[in-house]
This record gives structure tokens, sequence and C-alpha cells, in this order.
């Protein structure tokens, strides 16, 4: 047994005192979906509902053996923070949370709720890095310990306890697919694994938008993404972890992933309405790469890590908008309507019976004789559209389909 995994063996046992292994359990309706035996391991299910609080509880309790200052300071305005507020209350250590002016209040409240009097929470910066520079300069003057949310080995020796629940419950799998945001949770993994299961295959998978473990695979160090897409906010950052990348560096670029924002929201409305599962996009990832994977893991037993169900339902109709248009079964236009008597009829006689006017709004008339329309189109079946725009083509009308153009659609959908 290794240095690492016995220090993740012995992280994984301080856990207990706080909460038992989270679930692992077959998944009948993606088993079949897939055709293979694909387990999920439930990260969701912890008391703060990811992973987080593991690395956050293993680094304090080791600060604490070592006789560290007791005062605890993170930035962040997700799952991060629940998890040292958590920890703080469960060692009684005063934590100093900092978090940007902009996080929602249901953030700021479930932190506090979780940290209860030993923490505080100090709202500062419009963007992230003016929060964490403010987190680190307190640090400074007052000289807590910072807790970083991946970039720190006692934060990966942490989540690695989540691959050691794995072993211990059902042995090795033949792969473990793995979500990736900063590096933590994906390099604690692979290092226990690399020391205790060698022959367990990994597959990474990170946002499209944020996909900064590839780019620092195919540059050989961490790189600084120029734009990061920032809908899955528990996994999109600009640069992946210094010491994560240092278990990662030598990975096979093909087993690095890329799962499309869309197609996440699919996969999270899929969950909840067929299996009552909870899954914020983060947590979603794993389980929507299966189906880039599906030749690979064709009968053989697959360990889905859902990293975290933090999920805000103010986000539902988005999450919503953004499935249907991923399935093409919605699509915006903008239609050249002629102004003239009986031009809307001769449109809508041009529907079909599973067809449905989602939106539909004058936006300015761009001639005398003409207006532009913003048209949302919702249908049963993404080839609807083939017909509804060929008997569009065949009666003169000029439109422009602007469902797949993010820019135009950040601004008029």
């Amino acid at each position: 047994m290794s240095d690492f995994s016995q220090a993740a063996r012995e992280a994984t046992l301080a856990l207990r005192d706080l909460f038992p292994a989270t679930p692992l359990g077959r998944n009948d309706f993606l088993s079949e979906k897939f055709g293979a035996d694909i387990w999920l391991k439930r990260e969701d299910l912890t008391p703060v509902r990811s992973y987080k609080l593991r690395g956050a509880v293993n680094a304090m309790r080791k600060a604490l053996d070592g006789g560290e200052p007791p005062v605890f300071v993170c930035a962040s305005a997700g799952n991060h923070a629940q998890g040292v507020a958590f920890a703080c209350r469960h060692f009684g250590v005063r934590g100093v949370i900092f978090m940007p002016v902009t996080t929602p209040q249901q953030k700021i409240h479930k932190t506090r709720t979780f940290g209860g009097e030993m923490i505080e929470i100090v709202m500062t910066g419009d963007y992230f890095d003016d929060t964490l520079a403010s987190a680190q300069a307190y640090c400074a003057e007052k000289g807590g310990r910072f807790l970083a949310p991946f970039d720190d080995a006692d934060v990966i020796e942490g989540q690695a306890s989540v691959g050691v629940e794995i072993l211990d419950e059902i042995g090795a799998p033949e792969m473990i697919v793995l979500p990736v945001g900063g590096g933590g949770l994906s390099a604690g993994i692979t290092q226990m694994l690399r020391a205790e299961a060698p022959n367990c295959a990994l597959r990474y998978v990170e946002p499209a938008g944020g996909a900064s473990l590839a780019a620092a695979v195919r540059a050989g160090e961490p790189v600084t993404l120029p734009r990061v897409d920032s809908f899955v906010d528990g996994a999109a950052v600009a640069r992946i972890g210094a010491l994560p990348f240092e278990t990662l560096r030598g990975i096979d670029p093909a087993h690095v992933l890329a799962a499309a924002e869309n197609r996440i929201c699919t996969t999270i409305i899929e969950m909840l309405n067929i299996e009552g599962i909870v899954l914020e996009p983060a947590g979603a990832m794993a389980i929507d790469a299966l189906a880039d994977l599906r030749d690979q893991i064709a009968g053989k037993r697959v360990v889905c890590i859902t990293s975290g169900g933090n999920f805000d339902f103010e986000r539902l109709p988005e999450v919503k908008e953004r499935a249907l248009r991923h399935a093409g079964t919605k699509k915006y236009l903008i239609l050249r309507m002629p102004q003239r008597p009986g031009a809307l009829k001769d449109f809508l006689n041009l529907l079909g019976p599973e067809d449905d006017i989602a939106r539909f709004e004058y936006l300015k008339k761009s001639a005398r004789n003409f207006g532009s329309v913003l048209l949302g189109i919702e249908t049963t079946r993404a080839e609807n559209f083939t017909r509804l725009f060929a008997a569009l083509d065949a009666a003169g009308f000029t439109y422009t389909d602007i469902s797949g153009d993010e820019t135009m659609a950040s601004f008029v959908i």
C-alpha cells in the first residue's frame, strides 16, 4: 500500500464521524440504456450534497493535528464554501468564508446554515478573482489557514476517499468516469487507483466550455483558458490546479472527454424525470459522458460519480430550454413577415399538427412592407423542422435559424 493510499484510508475513516459512506448502487435505467452494468456513486447525498466536504474535513483535521491556528479561510460561491462551513461547525473552529457579492441568496443561506455561529461570511468582489484576492490578503494579515478548493495536497487526499469507498464496497470496476473541474477529485481518485487498482480504466469528463484539463494535457502544463462558459458552475474553471495536474499529467488525451453544456441539460432532465435524482450540471457530467463511451463500456461494470446535487430550481426553465434545443425539438427563427392582411394566417397554415409556437415577438420593421419576427417553435420530433423549413421555402418566406448562434441567442432568447 502506498503512502498516499494509506493516508486516503485514514481520511476516509475520519469521515465516518460525520457521515456514512455515500450510496453506491446499480442503476437499472442507465444499465439498460447503454448495455452495461452502470453504478452511481452518489456524492450528491453527502450532508452538503457534494463531495467537497471530504477535502475540507481532511485539510482541517490535519491542520488541527499539526497545531495550526484554528482560523480557516476560503473563497467560494458554492459547494466548497458549504463544505468548509460544515467542517468548521463539526470541529468547533472559526471559519471566514469570502463570497462574491453576486452570490445567490440561496447559497449564502445554505452556507450560513451549515456553519452556524462558527463562521463569518464576508461578501466582497463582483468577480471571483477579486474575492479570492481578498481572502488571501486576510490570511496574510490574520494568519489564517487558507483552504483551496482543489489545489491543496490535503484536499486532494480527502477527495480520494471517494475511491476508497468504491473499492471497499464492490472492488475495482472495469471503469470509473470522473467529473473534472479544478482537478482535486480526479487527482485524488487517480492516485488511489494507481496504488490499489491499476487495471481500472479511468475517463475524465469536463464541460466543453471549460476544458482546462484537455488544454493542459496538450500543452504539457496548466494553461489559462481565454474564455469559460460558466453554465456548469461547479466545474467550469479557466485553469486546472497545479497540484492535481502533477498527477494527471501523463494521461491519454483520448481519455479526456468534453461534455456539451446543452447535452448536460438533457441528462439533468432525464435523471430528474425518470429516476427522481436531482443533479447540478457538474454532478451530471459523468452520466452524460456515457453517450460518448457507449462502444467502450458495453457489457462492463462502470461507476459514474455524481459529484453534486446543489441545483437551484430557479434554473430549471433555462435547463429545459437548453435541453430542447440540444434535442432539436425547439428552434428560434428570425422570420421576415410581409405586412399585409392574411400573411400571419398563411404562415400559421404551414405549421404541422405537432408544431407549437412558444414565442412570437415583433422585433422591428426592417422595411415598409416587412417586419422582423422572433419565433420560438417547439415540436415533438426534430425531423418535423425539415418539413416546416421546406414548407417555408416553398411559400417564399425568408427566415434565419438562430438556434445554434450563441451570440445572437444571448441577446434575443
